[in-house]
Formats: C-alpha cells, sequence, structure tokens
C-alpha cells in the first residue's frame, strides 16, 4: 500500500522546505522509497497525492534491476536480517538520519566526492561536529560497500576516498576526542543520593545506585551490565562471562571471563534472583535515569560511559598493572588504557629516573 508524508525543514537563511516521502509497504516491510524536496507545502502535498495514485495504478516498477539511491539501498539493508541483526544501535540511528538527508537520494553510482562534501558542509550548519560527521561518511562508505558484496550493484567506494582529503583539510571531520572526564568524589555522593530517591519514586524499582557503582567497579558498560546472567557466574573464581564484549574487530562472540574486584562480586551476590539476568532492566531506561539525575543536580560533562574510566583509573591507583585492568575493561588495544595510566602519574618515569 502507498502513502505519503510531508516533513517541513527551515533552513539557516530562514526560509522553508517541504520534504514529500513516498513509501510503499507490505506487512509492516517497506518495499519501495521515493521523495522530492519543495519550497511549497501546497505542491509538494499536490505531488505525493498524484504519486500515490500512479504507484496504485500503475505499481513502482522492478526495482531490482534499477540503480537504486542511497536511501532505498538503506532500507534494503534494515530490511535484511542477516545484516540487521549485526548493526549496532549507533550505526542504526545514523543509517535512519541519513534517510532524511539530501544525498540519500542520489543514485549510489552517481555520488561524486562534491556531494560528499555538501552534505558534511549541510551537517556542520545544522551544529554537528566534525567527529560526529566523520560517522556519516564512514556508515555512507559501508552502504556502498554492502550494496556490491550483498546486493551485487556495480557501485565504488572511489567517491568517498576522494573526499576525504578535503573533509579534514576543511575541518568537516576529525577523529573523536578522546576524554578524560572523571566524577569528583562528591560528584559521586550526589548521584548516589539523587539516584536512590529516584528508585525509591518509581513504581518499576531500579537499583541505580547498585548499578552505578557495580559499572564502576566491574568497569562494563552499561550494555554489558544488564546483559549478565546468573548461568554466567563462575562460584569458584568470582568472576563472570561477559558475552559478545565490544570489540571493533568481532561484532558478536566476543565473550570474556572477566573477575568482579573491589567490591563487584558482593554487589552482584546481593541482587534478588527473581530473573535469568543478575541487572533485569532496559540499559537505556537506566542510562536515562541516570542522565536525568545528572541534568538535576547540573553536574556538567559526564557521561555514563566515563564510569568505565573511573573504574580502570581506581584499578591503576590500587597498583594494577595495563594487563591486569584490560583483563577486566576488555580492551584488545591497550593504547586507550596506556593514556589513562599516563594521565594518572605523569611524573612516575621521572621519579624513577632520579
Amino acid at each position: 500500500m502507498a502513502s505519503y508524508s510531508i516533513q517541513k525543514r527551515d533552513k539557516a537563511d530562514g526560509t522553508s522546505k517541504y520534504r514529500c516521502l513516498i513509501r510503499v509497504k507490505k506487512k509492516g516491510k517497506i518495499l519501495y522509497t521515493e521523495q522530492r524536496t519543495f519550497t511549497k507545502k501546497l505542491t509538494a502535498d499536490t505531488w505525493g497525492k498524484e504519486r500515490v495514485v500512479e504507484i496504485e495504478k500503475n505499481g513502482f516498477g522492478d526495482q531490482e534491476s534499477d540503480i537504486p539511491t542511497l536511501g532505498e539501498v538503506i532500507i534494503k539493508a534494515l530490511n535484511d536480517p542477516n545484516i540487521d541483526n549485526i548493526i549496532g544501535r549507533s550505526k542504526r540511528f545514523c543509517l535512519k538520519l541519513l534517510c532524511d538527508c539530501e544525498i540519500s537520494k542520489l543514485l549510489i553510482n552517481k555520488i561524486k566526492p562534491q556531494n560528499i562534501i555538501e552534505h558534511c558542509q549541510s551537517r556542520k550548519a545544522s551544529g554537528t561536529g566534525p567527529s560526529t560527521i566523520s560517522i556519516d561518511v564512514s556508515v555512507i562508505r559501508w552502504v556502498l560497500r554492502i550494496a556490491k558484496s550483498n546486493f551485487g550493484y556495480d557501485v565504488s567506494q572511489a567517491a568517498i576516498i576522494e573526499a576525504y582529503d578535503a573533509l579534514y583539510t576543511q575541518g568537516l571531520i576529525a577523529k573523536s576526542a578522546r576524554r578524560s572526564r572523571r566524577p569528583t568524589t562528591i560528584e559521586i555522593e550526589k548521584l548516589k543520593v539523587g539516584l536512590q530517591e529516584r528508585s525509591n519514586k518509581r513504581t518499576a524499582h531500579i537499583p541505580y545506585v547498585d548499578l552505578l557503582d557495580f559499572s564502576i567497579l566491574s568497569c562494563m558498560r552499561v550494555g554489558e551490565v544488564c546483559r549478565i546472567r546468573w548461568d554466567d557466574v563462575d562460584e569458584t573464581q568470582k568472576a563472570v562471562i561477559v558475552r559478545d564484549r565490544k570489540d571493533p574487530r568481532k561484532k558478536a562472540g566476543n565473550h570474556m571471563l572477566v573477575p568482579l574486584l573491589g567490591g563487584a562480586w558482593e554487589l552482584l551476590q546481593k541482587q534478588p534472583r527473581k530473573d535469568d539476568r543478575v541487572f533485569p532492566y532496559n540499559e537505556r531506561s537506566v542510562s536515562a535515569g541516570f542522565q536525568r539525575v545528572r541534568t538535576k543536580l547540573g553536574i556538567e560533562d559526564l557521561h555514563y560511559h566515563d564510569l568505565r574510566r573511573e573504574g580502570a583509573s581506581r584499578l591503576f591507583e590500587k597498583g594494577y598493572n595495563i594487563d591486569e585492568v584490560a583483563q577486566v575493561t576488555g580492551h584488545r588495544n591497550i593504547n586507550t588504557l596506556w593514556q589513562v595510566y599516563t594521565e594518572l602519574f605523569p611524573k612516575r618515569l621521572h621519579d624513577k629516573d632520579k
């Protein structure tokens, strides 16, 4: 069944544009998409109605034999279970965002370096930072690779490769800045008070304080914490199996046996065994609760992921070496941990030289 929707977009110069999106769905799956942008809403509405009638009457053609747009390849990838199952939350968000950008209208074999640069310039004008725009470019390149390898379209990544130099030179893309934020003792105490108040007020009780302490002590990501199963707890070694641990080289099956140190084991043991999981909570709900309390307290520039760095820092301060800390954090590349270590003890080598 064909349908259309219109979205208004306000440009930086104060003018507005109206994007009309045509979609054909069957049993909840998107079979075809088409979009066009107009300067007037009435024109967009008229075109949308006419296209829906035309598609209902004549069909939308055999899309498999045509060269698709970037947006159509994205939709096709999201509808392919073999691909969709390996896409993380961040990449899925970026893919859906790209579907709403002008570049998604271009045929994949017609994308040029200029189009990539124009997309990045548009994103920059909207206030998006260089490191985030860099993710856009990487995802577009991934889409082109999927279009060729999985769907057999004759397309190359040359446009992306040729655009990189200009993108870096013009400051449109950049690598993510390394964070070094650690919560202070006072901030941690304030967070615990605020999180406990939130726990007491919520109907669906989430032990935010236990989750906060466990995240720091175990150096785990919130998603890893919420995936721990009682079956994965090793009572003998006081450790747990962390399943599908994040690894840029391996998206799934990266399981690790992680020792629980510094009180993390005791925190795990005190949790009620009412579910297959130790912490049977939605990771988004946990993160959202943390963010709301943090914002209410006026604590600035502190992310939940910073608790992982805090945990690693505490282990270093207790005297653990980099290899030992890596066994807890799961870092395959110890360069990140080396940075944490050297920031904590910048004078240690000088002291040994005396």
